[in-house]
């Protein structure tokens, strides 16, 4: 499956979809997203990751940066993540800084 990203705003609630893998090579692309959204000061930022393969350690820092930029008081979703995107979030302890759903909103 080839890497997409597609964002869209309604209502202050930031939506992400993910598809595909995102390593290294991908990770700009949704750099440059998250910093589109960040300019909008959402409330909510949502990715959706139902169709994200794989996520490597430049995936994570793009998450990072935009919990860091974005501040405590926007929440962050991600929707159905594989287990091995939880797997990672989990060891590095991302996890804790995220809430996990199976759709958006609940």
């Amino acid at each position: 499956m080839s890497f997409s990203v597609k964002s869209e705003v309604n209502e202050n609630v930031a939506v992400i979809t993910i598809t595909g893998a995102l390593d290294s090579s991908t990770a700009p692309q949704l750099h440059e997203e998250v910093q589109k959204i960040i300019q909008l000061n959402p409330t909510e930022l949502v990715l959706n990751v139902e169709n994200l393969d794989f996520m490597a350690s430049a995936g994570l820092r793009v998450i990072i940066f935009a919990k860091q930029k974005l501040g405590s008081a926007v929440k962050l979703f991600l929707v159905k993540p594989q287990e091995q995107v939880v797997e990672t979030l989990r060891m590095t302890g991302l996890l804790f800084s995220v809430t996990i759903v199976d759709k958006y909103p609940e």
